[in-house]
Parts: structure tokens; C-alpha cells; sequence
């Protein structure tokens, strides 16, 4: 099988079946796709005989065994083996490969310590090594050996260990994904200080990558929203995404991730956070989709989270949140009650649960204003009585002289009896005493 003057061969998207010829390294090709067929059989090691090959596309096929461990001298750029049946362990050689920059191993079978050997492929700008059976704990070398990358991914494996702090130190990126793992300890508060996720404009990260002409043709598959997405083109139609869900993260959410003003996709969800939900999340202002349930968050949803202006998902169900749903912007339009099911003591219109105290001060005040006019009323009342009476009387004896001398006249003679009676009462008391002390 031979191909002269072929720059690309492109069979992707048929119905091909079949092994691959064991002499396909005897094609004179620079880029070869062949995925989205049904390409079954082992990857032949005469690949690695083809010294003029960049662009290898065999994903989406039925491919197995392992890959070959011969790349020593290759000059692969873009290794695309995902979504096929392969399995065994990433091979020594691929570290040869210097100028790999995508390289996608996602949806396979593969097991074993990420290799020490793929640091020293330093140009990488996507690492996606989802949906397998990688184990042992995430390296800490990534900071030093991919200063380049914008895309790690590593879901749903079998990682152990803490989120290594060392991650922060990669500064282009944009898609940070090591959901569905069994990792455990904090998340470290420094993930709050990456770069993009800081200050994310898509001019700006696209001039950081258009060095990597085929990257428009890559595709991500990413859970933002709630559902799984392919991202395709992501040149021009960037996402930035952070998905730490369903480990066994324990303690609070940094207050440090509301840094992150250009996250698009933050999910926490499927772990045992506690504590409360960062006041500042309403600075997220390029925020889409928050999803934090299944924790054991608590406390009051702040109300700032009604400034996220661009939100279109979220989920805050199965938590141990209290008081009232926030309103306001555009928080109204998530109407659906799912959102804040499993918070027994959340109250709002939307759960149908009323919340304490939330009509009754409005009845307290009603009450108050009656009894303060009942009050009133009542002293008016009295003072009218008073006026009344007391005019009433002397007024009569004003105009009346007969009236106005009996009255006193009555008087004088009430207080001089009342002055007798005391006078010879004290006198008793005294002869009294006097008798007693004889």
C-alpha cells in the first residue's frame, strides 16, 4: 500500500469495519482520519512508521488492545484515540512525542498511574483523559511540564488523593474537569486565582492558540446545565468550566472562587461541602450554570446571587439551606421548584411553603395601628368627660353667688370638722400613751 504526494486522507464518517492493514505505516500522509467508523482489531505499530504523520483522528470506532509502545522519533501533533475499547496502560514512548499538543484518550479502558513520561510532552494544550480507569493521585508535575494547557480533563476515573494545589499554576486554563473521582480533603483556595477563569476574554485566549491551526476541529464533551455537551470549534466559541462534582470534597467553598468573574459552568455538586454559599457569588458575573447539590450546605441563599444576570441553570437541591428563596433579575425566571427540593427549612411562593413571619408583620402592623387609635379615642374620651364635668361645675358656680358661697361655705365647714375630729383624735392618743407609761 502505497500513497505519493497525499497530504490528507480523510474516510472519517462511513461505515468502514475491518482491522487496519498491518502495513499502514506505509503511507507517505501527513493527516489521516479515520474515526467515526467501525474500525475494529489492535492500533498497528507500523503508525509509528510514519515519520511524516502529524494528525492521527481514530476515535469513535471499536478499536482494541493497547497502544503500541513505539512513538520514539514520531512527529504526532494530534493523537485522537478516543470513544473505542482500547485498555492497558499509557505507554513510556508517548513522552518521545515533543510536539503533541491534543491529545484525546477519553472513553476507553485505560488503567494505571498516569506515566511519568507524558511531562515531557510540554506542548500540550489539551489533556483528555476522561471516562477511564486511571487511578493513583493526580500529578503534581502538571504545573511544571504543561504551561501551555487550556483543557484538563480527567473525569470520571478512579484519581485518589487531594486536588494538588500545583494545578493553580497553570495560567491559560479554561476547562478544569475532575468530576466523578474519589478524591477527598478541600478544595484549595487558590483555584480562585486562575488566570482565565479570572479574567476570561475569547479575543484574548484565542490569540494564545491560534498557533494550533486544527484546533477548531477538536470537540470537548463537557456536563454544563444539568446535560453533556460537545463543544466543537472552540476557537471561536469558547467555555469556561470548572466541575469538581461527585468526590468526597469535604469543608467550605473558598470564598476565593467568586474571583473567578469569567467562570461560565462551576458544579460542586455530589460531595459533602458544608457551610455557606460565598456572599460574594453575585460578582460571577459571566456565570451560567451553578450547580451545588447534594452537600451539606446551609445557611441563607444570599440574595446577591440575583445579580447573576446570565444565569441559565441551577441546583441547589438536597442541602440544608434556610429562610427565604432569594427574588429578583434574573433569578425569577428559574422557576422550576426541583432547583430547592430537600431544603425542609427553604421557604418561598415557588415550594409552595410559606415562610414564617413573612405575612405577619404586616397583620402585627395593622394590629398596633388599631389599638394606638383605640388608645386615642379612649383618652379623648376621658379628657372630654373631664372638661365637661369640671367646666360644667364651676362654671355654675361662677355665674351663680348663692351657689358659690354655700359651696364654700360647705367646704370651710367639711375641713374645720375634719381638723376637730383629728385634733381630739391625737389627744386620745396622747393620754393614751401618758396611761400606759404609768
Amino acid at each position: 500500500m502505497y500513497f505519493f504526494n497525499c497530504s490528507i486522507l480523510d474516510l472519517s464518517h462511513n461505515l468502514i469495519s475491518g482491522p487496519l492493514p498491518p502495513n499502514i505505516g506505509e503511507m507517505y500522509i501527513k493527516t489521516l482520519y479515520l474515526n467515526d467508523n467501525l474500525i475494529n482489531g489492535p492500533i498497528p505499530s507500523s503508525l509509528c512508521d510514519m515519520l511524516d504523520l502529524t494528525n492521527l483522528y481514530l476515535s469513535d470506532n471499536e478499536l482494541s488492545g493497547s497502544i503500541p509502545n513505539c512513538w520514539k522519533g514520531s512527529r504526532l501533533s494530534h493523537l485522537i484515540l478516543s470513544f473505542n475499547k482500547l485498555s492497558g496502560v499509557i505507554p513510556s514512548s508517548i513522552g518521545s512525542l515533543s510536539d503533541l499538543s491534543i491529545l484525546h484518550l477519553n472513553g476507553n479502558h485505560f488503567n494505571g498511574e498516569l506515566p511519568l513520561a507524558l511531562g515531557y510532552c510540554t506542548r500540550l494544550v489539551i489533556l483528555d483523559l476522561g471516562e477511564n480507569n486511571f487511578s493513583g493521585s493526580i500529578p503534581t508535575w502538571f504545573s511544571d511540564s504543561f504551561f501551555g494547557l487550556l483543557i484538563l480533563r480527567l473525569r470520571e476515573n478512579s484519581f485518589t488523593g487531594s486536588i494538588p494545589s500545583q494545578l493553580c499554576a497553570l495560567p491559560g486554563l479554561q476547562i478544569l474537569d475532575l468530576a466523578a473521582n474519589n478524591l477527598t480533603g478541600t478544595i484549595p483556595c487558590c483555584l480562585g486565582y486562575m488566570n482565565v477563569m479570572k479574567t476570561f476574554k475569547q479575543d484574548t485566549l484565542a490569540r494564545l492558540i491560534v498557533r494550533y491551526e486544527d484546533l477548531d476541529k477538536e470537540h470537548v464533551v463537557e456536563i454544563i446545565k444539568g446535560r453533556y455537551n460537545e463543544y466543537t470549534k472552540i476557537v471561536l466559541d469558547l467555555v469556561v468550566n470548572l466541575d469538581l462534582s461527585s468526590n468526597n470534597l469535604i469543608g467550605s467553598i473558598p470564598k476565593e472562587l467568586s474571583f473567578l468573574v469569567g467562570l461560565h459552568g462551576l458544579n460542586l455538586s455530589h460531595n459533602l461541602l458544608s457551610g455557606g454559599i460565598p456572599m460574594g457569588i453575585g460578582d460571577m458575573k459571566s456565570l451560567k450554570s451553578l450547580d451545588l447539590s447534594d452537600n451539606r450546605l446551609s445557611g441563607i441563599i444570599p440574595q446577591s446571587i440575583s445579580a447573576l444576570t446570565t444565569l441559565e441553570y441551577l441546583n441547589l437541591s438536597y442541602n440544608n439551606f434556610t429562610g427565604q428563596i432569594p427574588k429578583g433579575n434574573q433569578i425569577q425566571t428559574l422557576d422550576d421548584p426541583s432547583i430547592y427540593v430537600g431544603n425542609p427549612l427553604l421557604c418561598g411562593n415557588l415550594l409552595k411553603r410559606e415562610c414564617p413571619g413573612a405575612e405577619a408583620p404586616q397583620a402585627a402592623k395593622t394590629y398596633h395601628k388599631e389599638d394606638k387609635l383605640e388608645k386615642a379615642l379612649f383618652y379623648t374620651v376621658v379628657m372630654l368627660g373631664f372638661a365637661t364635668g369640671f367646666w360644667g361645675f364651676f362654671g355654675v358656680l361662677q355665674f351663680k353667688k348663692d351657689w358659690r358661697y354655700a359651696y364654700f361655705s360647705f367646704v370651710d365647714r367639711a375641713i374645720d370638722e375634719a381638723c376637730v375630729a383629728i385634733a381630739v383624735k391625737v389627744a386620745k392618743l396622747k393620754r393614751l400613751k401618758q396611761s400606759r407609761s404609768a
